[in-house]
Order: C-alpha cells, then structure tokens, then sequence
C-alpha cells in the first residue's frame, strides 16, 4: 500500500486545456482549473510546456503507484517542447492533440488511482495499467521528433 503524499500543483495543470471534464459524480475527484491567461499562454507555446511538465509529473505519480522505479527522463523527453517547435507545422499540430488526449487519459485516471489510494485499497494494477498506456502514448509523440544528427536539430533560416 502507497502511504506517499503527491504534490498536485503542476498535475492540476493536466485540465487546463482538456475539454473533457471529470464525472460531476464523483465527489472525490480534485478541482481542475482553466488558468486566466490560457489563451496567451497557447500561442507562445507556453501551454504545451506546462502541460507537458505536468504529463511527466503525473507519470511519475502513477509509475510511483505502480511501484515501479523512478525513471531517468532522457533529454529528448525533457526538451520536447523546444524541439518539437523546430518541425513543420503539421508535425507541432499534431503534438498538440496527442498531447491533450494523453491529458484527456491522464487526468481521470490519476484521479481515479488517486481516491482508491486514498481509501487505503491497492491501485497497483490500475495504476501499472495507466502507466503502460501513457508510456505508449508518449513515444509515440516523441516519435514526432526528427532524430537529430552529430550537429544538432535541423534548423532553417
């Protein structure tokens, strides 16, 4: 059993641009937001980093409930925001909406993962569950990525 406190701060983050709700009849789950300045902070790219941050947070959560190792991000996984804007726009667009559906999965399972831990009950298999489909997810976006040779990103001019 999974006595570990969670910071929720930046996992909150995961709603701010879903437009899947929680089930208004679990009085359990946590309160999402939509931050004030989303709309900004979307154009600049801003957004896809946080949630980005937040995906990663969450994933650490769930593998923690799962009980498996915490991971070693590679740089590719950390820097996905910055090298993701270095591709053609249709390979950002789509990062995008694989990354509001990965929030669409993330947050009502976390939450879920979350009250059935808070009841004390083991959510080790759900969990190593949720834990394998965000995996999958992930490289798939980052997959969206050109590898990059000896001299870094394409860039152009």
């Amino acid at each position: 059993m999974l006595h570990r406190r969670f910071n929720l701060s930046r996992i909150s983050d995961l709603a701010s641009a879903s437009p899947y709700g929680l089930n208004a009849m679990d009085h359990t789950s946590p309160r999402f937001s939509q931050p004030a300045n989303a709309e900004h902070m979307h154009g600049s790219g801003a957004l896809l980093m946080r949630q980005w941050a937040a995906l990663q947070d969450a994933g650490g959560a769930v593998a923690a409930m799962a009980g498996l190792a915490p991971e070693h991000l590679s740089q590719k996984v950390r820097q996905f925001p910055v090298l993701i804007k270095d591709t053609d726009r249709w390979r950002q667009e789509l990062a995008t909406n694989q990354v509001a559906d990965m929030t669409a999965m993330m947050q009502p399972g976390l939450a879920a993962l979350l009250a059935v831990n808070a009841r004390g009950q083991d959510a080790t298999a759900a969990a190593l569950t949720l834990w394998r489909e965000y995996h999958a997810a992930r490289e798939a976006v980052l997959l969206l990525v050109p590898e990059t040779g000896a001299m870094g990103p394409r860039r152009a001019a």
